[in-house]
């Protein structure tokens, strides 16, 4: 259990770094897609970028489909030490999600905080539960509905890495969504 848990992080970390190198690619492909204002992109109609990719009925090129796609698959995000407040990162990829959730009405996230032993049991509960809210709340502010949410903290209980080093702490501050 504790080797896919590691596979599924090294998995997110990957995705974040992928992401991460598409925001830095070139300008012209920024030109050819108009900003939502939440950090997705729609095709402007531009003949070169439908040349790029075939359009599968769904109005994405090749491109912002592997955008959502990769964003889709991350499941896990990280927290600082004694914070809830989401990443930009977080943010981009749970915009993703969020219109997921709307297009499929009948799905369903359950997302569990969670916390590195510092603190006390109740403080690390608090902390966890703070975390799965605010991915909560930032879901339900793009849109999707709070029958299709549950949140859940296991505060410490549930670590990732048993080690008591910063790294190991870090993956423990966490919100999968499952």
């Amino acid at each position: 259990m504790q080797t896919f848990k590691a596979f599924k992080l090294g998995m997110a970390l990957l995705m974040v770094m992928a992401l991460a190198s598409c925001a830095s690619s070139d300008t012209e492909d920024m030109s050819e897609s108009s900003d939502t204002g939440m950090g997705s992109t729609s095709n402007t109609g531009s003949s070169s970028a439908t040349s790029n990719a075939a359009d599968m009925g769904d109005g994405l090129t090749a491109r912002e489909r592997q955008q959502r796609d990769d964003a889709l698959s991350m499941t896990v995000f990280y927290f600082e030490f004694d914070r809830s407040d989401l990443s930009a990162e977080a943010r981009a990829a749970l915009v993703h999600h969020a219109n997921y959730l709307k297009s499929n009405p009948s799905a369903r996230y359950r997302l569990e905080g969670h916390a590195d032993e510092r603190g006390t049991r109740e403080y690390n509960l608090a902390l966890g539960e703070r975390r799965a809210q605010a991915v909560e709340r930032y879901l339900q502010v793009q849109g999707v509905s709070s029958n299709q949410l549950e949140t859940i903290s296991y505060g410490e209980e549930n670590p990732v890495d048993n080690r008591t080093t910063e790294a190991a702490y870090a993956l423990n501050r966490r919100v999968e969504i499952h």
